[in-house]
């Protein structure tokens, strides 16, 4: 809700070929925007076993601006294929 302002529709899905770690963030700014000091942040791991459970949102082009200017320099967009066969952009280690 605080990121675009409205409930996102989403399905289940998951990211084949990578694994959940946790990062410190030293943003003050994404700090006290989410209350957290730890964030999730997915890496490759280069084996189809490893796979992270998620939800696949339907946003806009400026639901993906939003998303884009709320991240930060830890995280890059990539596009990836999920396990669904569906195409997806997906935060990863910068």
């Amino acid at each position: 809700m605080a990121s675009f302002g409205r409930l996102l529709a989403g399905s289940p899905d998951a990211l084949p070929g990578y694994a959940s770690v946790t990062i410190e963030i030293t943003d003050p700014d994404v700090v006290a925007a989410s209350g957290k000091k730890f964030h999730p942040m997915v890496v490759e791991t280069g084996h189809l076993e490893d796979e992270v459970a998620g939800t696949l949102f339907l946003i806009t082009e400026a639901d993906l601006v939003a998303a884009d200017a709320y991240e930060v320099s830890d995280y890059k967009r990539i596009e990836v294929v999920l396990k669904s066969g569906k195409n997806a952009w997906v935060y990863v280690k910068a």
